[in-house]
């Protein structure tokens, strides 16, 4: 078994917000390096080569969407224990939890207008205002919320698919109508065809200048972003912090469970998941990835499994972190995750300097496969100042930022 005081319930959650920080890096490198569409599929940019391909398959079965559910059944937790400690103090838990989210939705707003629209702080500080509502409720009912609404997230991505598959099949008939060979062809362009007008103006708009970003990103079809993303996203992020923060009172992401625990989790998680997702890989492939079949896919069919390996992933990482909790490796990744917000931002300040057209211009030149030499890169960037850093000061910069105003002073910051 694990220990059980609060340290080392805390090196638990900072080495898994560590992990998480940095498989967001993994998972978003396509986004910042080539257009959004690349993300879905491997056709749309990044090349077709066995390599780019095989990349893009590894990565739908074992990281795509599944860092960022890993993140945000973090976040849920560190809900909790943002809330437990106020109330411990005896302070107004209401009033500390709702000027933390206000603030990061401000810190968001201005991530996605001025730096990255990949920006997911947005999302979960409007989720996170819905999710203190449950945060006296016990592990069942959590978990019980928690399926629900990823169920009803499901269910409206699912009246999109059918849909698309709908205006295919109806395109595809002889005799279709105009309107039906036109809505099927602009639903090709918003689901990431190949080749599409789209792609030639986000690649065109991410080379040029820092002003010609922000009219890109400011445009009327992209200024909605963020409240698109919460329509798309909003149970299932909901969800996901509400079973963030049963799996923190039962225990599991508080490093509680003995090891054989979280190694049978994990391998029922995986015997779950595993198969079916790359089902779905081998489904997109033999399709010659044509754009519906891959879309729904990759965001739509693959909700359930999707869920089951962030467990696997969350069960594993919790029995690495048990067997090695004394290792340098840990401390490092535990670091990392101690200063997540300022990774988290630091990432994009770094890879858009790198990618857009204002730095290096990079945008839309590295293939798929050779863009994970950047990941390692920011990997490095993590670990190496992150402890270092902490081992001298209380909080990393943006947290410091984050706290001091949400607190409404500045906060100590040495350690």
């Amino acid at each position: 078994m694990t220990q059980n005081n609060g340290v080392d319930r805390l090196l638990t959650l900072d080495a898994m917000r560590g992990l998480a920080v940095m498989g967001i890096l993994l998972m978003n490198i396509v986004m910042f390096a080539m257009p959004s569409q690349a993300y879905i599929n491997p056709l749309a940019w990044g090349g077709d080569g066995i390599a780019d391909l095989g990349i893009w398959f590894v990565n739908l079965v074992l990281v795509d969407g599944k860092m960022r559910g890993l993140f945000t059944l973090l976040f849920g937790a560190s809900t909790l224990l943002v809330i437990d400690r106020a109330e411990d103090k005896g302070e107004n838990s209401i009033k500390v939890h709702y000027s933390r989210m206000a603030w990061l939705l401000l810190f968001g707003l201005a991530h996605y207008y001025l730096i990255w629209s990949g920006d997911i702080l947005i999302l979960y500080a409007a989720c996170g205002l819905v999710t203190y509502a449950f945060h006296d409720f016990e592990p069942a009912k959590l978990k019980v919320g928690a399926a629900l609404t990823i169920l009803i997230n499901f269910l409206v991505w699912a009246i999109f698919a059918l849909s698309f598959i709908h205006m295919k099949v109806s395109a595809g008939q002889p005799g279709a109508t105009p309107a039906a060979v036109q809505a099927y062809q602009d639903a090709l362009v918003a689901l990431g065809q190949p080749g599409s007008w789209a792609i030639t103006q986000e690649i065109q708009a991410y080379a040029g200048g820092y002003a010609d970003i922000l009219a890109f990103r400011t445009a009327p079809s992209h200024v909605t972003g963020p409240l698109t993303m919460m329509m798309l996203y909003g149970f299932e992020t909901i969800g996901l912090m509400m079973l963030g923060m049963a799996l923190f009172r039962n225990g599991f992401l508080t490093g509680q469970w003995s090891r054989d625990r979280y190694a049978r989790t994990a391998r029922r998680c995986y015997l779950i998941g595993l198969p079916p997702m790359a089902a779905l890989g081998w489904w997109c492939w033999s399709s010659g990835f044509d754009t519906v079949t891959t879309f729904n896919a990759v965001l739509v069919w693959s909700t359930p499994f999707r869920v089951a390996l962030i467990l696997g992933h969350a069960a594993l990482a919790l029995w690495l972190f048990d067997r090695y909790r004394d290792s340098a490796a840990v401390a490092r990744i535990a670091a990392a995750g101690r200063a997540a917000f300022t990774n988290y931002l630091g990432t994009s300040i770094v890879m858009t300097m790198i990618f857009y057209g204002y730095g290096l211009g990079l945008f839309g030149q590295v293939s798929r496969a050779a863009v994970y030499a950047f990941v390692i890169g920011g990997w490095a960037l993590m670990l190496l100042w992150s402890k270092p850093w902490l081992d001298r000061y209380a909080y990393g910069p943006f947290e410091w930022a984050w706290r001091s105003l949400a607190r409404g002073k500045a906060q100590p910051i040495r350690a």
